[in-house]
């Protein structure tokens, strides 16, 4: 029988992380105050983040020594294994092969403790009490919980009302980890309260949690702000997975063709082909391919422009490939991907056309996780199902040109939690929103006024 999963020891996870400004050609445009305009400061996140978080925000060393006693808590399921899905190869009935990274393994089930475990740590290391965050599907916001219990601190997150309403069971699993959970908006903050006032039944969105989220962290000196995704240091925390994935290619004697990662702010999207930019960079590397919901398409049909990363206006502006601040998504069930922005890197990397993107509606999406979950057992959840997607197609492109690519694709989470949405596609009721150009040009309108400007 051959072996299908090429498995890592503990000896072998990543003893620094990689980080791409490190190896980038040019400077990547200033991330600007919310109230000034101008280049921020690390004093100025002082009140959001620790210092040694801040550090890495703004680094340029190419590795970052990533502490044992974070490594100490990644080796609970780290390295994830690498998987040749066969069995879905033959039921395509296509000459590619099929690789998935399995970041499901982890004990909130997604590639999110990769970097809550480390933003709990340096929290813990600086004296901080007590940690505020949002989460929309939930992945983000149990997987900080999680982290949170492991290093001894309070953990509050503000959860987008649609996917708490849609996702108890990943409210059980934060408040099983101590930490408490709320619907937003909320009348917890005041950011919450004025949204609340304007529309009593306002489903959310990851930017109005983010407002809240931050609002509480400076509201309260004993507190700071953790951020799922988006920020660099996000981004940087999350390259074990492609790190772990380079070794695992290479001793499965293969060199990838095509990458494949959903994206909503861009963090396993990041950690996953981050390693392989400079190659792709050369011409001798990837295709790397970030896929997202049609309803909530930032790549595909958002400007790049300076933008808030929050509703409110109360984070900073970062260049970013955006649908504008104010945007609010349909309620899919991919709620980890409704967000109005994409974090700075992958915008970069997106603009010089280093990476592709492509968009899907949830019941396409749907249609290739089952597909999936027939072919390889995994029931995944829907953002992950993107990134299945996008490998089924170019798996299907394969088998029409005859040609045997090796694609890869980040199993970025399971669905276990996320069962509401199969019923609703078993049963034809998943509906397929349809975004038209007056819905984005709307909210475009509201783009703040940037002291730099962003190149076309």
């Amino acid at each position: 029988m051959k072996n299908r999963q090429i498995l890592l020891s503990s000896n072998d996870i990543p003893t620094a992380w990689y980080n791409l400004y490190g190896d980038i050609p040019e400077a990547l445009l200033p991330v600007l105050h919310p109230g000034t305009g101008e280049p921020v400061t690390p004093s100025d996140l002082l009140p959001l983040f620790p210092e040694e978080l801040i550090k890495q925000e703004v680094s340029t060393e190419k590795w970052i020594e990533i502490p044992e006693a974070v490594r100490e808590k990644l080796a609970i399921w780290r390295p994830s294994p690498l998987v040749r899905a066969t069995n879905l190869e033959e039921m395509l009935k296509t000459p590619a092969r099929i690789y998935f990274k399995n970041e499901s393994v982890s004990p909130a089930g997604s590639h999110k403790p990769n970097t809550a475990v480390a933003q709990a740590y340096y929290n813990a290391q600086a004296g901080v009490k007590r940690l505020t965050t949002e989460t929309g599907a939930g992945q983000w916001g149990s997987s900080i919980a999680f982290a949170a219990s492991l290093f001894g601190l309070e953990c509050k997150v503000f959860m987008v009302r649609v996917s708490y309403e849609q996702k108890p069971y990943r409210r059980s699993l934060m408040r099983t980890w101590g930490a408490s959970v709320v619907p937003s908006p909320s009348p917890d903050t005041e950011f919450g309260r004025a949204m609340l006032a304007k529309d009593h039944q306002c489903t959310g969105s990851l930017g109005i949690a983010i407002s809240e989220a931050v609002e509480a962290a400076v509201s309260d000196e004993d507190t700071r702000y953790s951020l799922g995704s988006v920020l660099s240091h996000v981004c940087l925390h999350q390259t074990v997975i492609g790190l772990e994935l380079k070794k695992q290619l290479a001793i499965a004697e293969e060199t990838p063709d095509v990458l494949v990662g959903c994206a909503g702010g861009g963090s396993n999207f990041a950690g996953f082909v981050f390693p392989f930019v400079t190659e792709t960079m050369a011409g001798k590397g990837p295709r790397l391919i970030a896929v997202e919901p049609a309803a909530c398409p930032s790549l595909t049909r958002g400007s790049y422009a300076y933008d808030f990363g929050d509703t409110a206006g109360m984070a900073p502006m970062a260049p970013m490939y955006t649908l504008g601040h104010n945007f609010v998504p349909s309620g899919i069930h991919a709620g980890g991907l409704r967000y109005h922005g994409m974090g700075a890197q992958i915008s970069w990397l997106r603009h010089k056309g280093v990476i592709d993107a492509v968009a899907y509606h949830q019941n396409a999406v749907f249609e290739a996780a089952k597909m999936f979950a027939s072919a390889e057992g995994i029931i995944a959840a829907p953002e992950t199902a993107h990134a299945i997607r996008g490998a089924v197609d170019e798996a299907i492109r394969c088998r029409e040109t005859g040609e045997e690519k090796c694609i890869v694709f980040n199993l970025s989470g399971h669905g276990h939690f996320d069962l509401a949405a199969y019923d609703a596609y078993l049963a034809g009721e998943l509906e397929d929103f349809q975004l038209d150009d007056g819905d984005i040009s709307g909210s475009l309108k509201d783009l703040p006024k940037a002291s730099v400007g962003v190149p076309t």
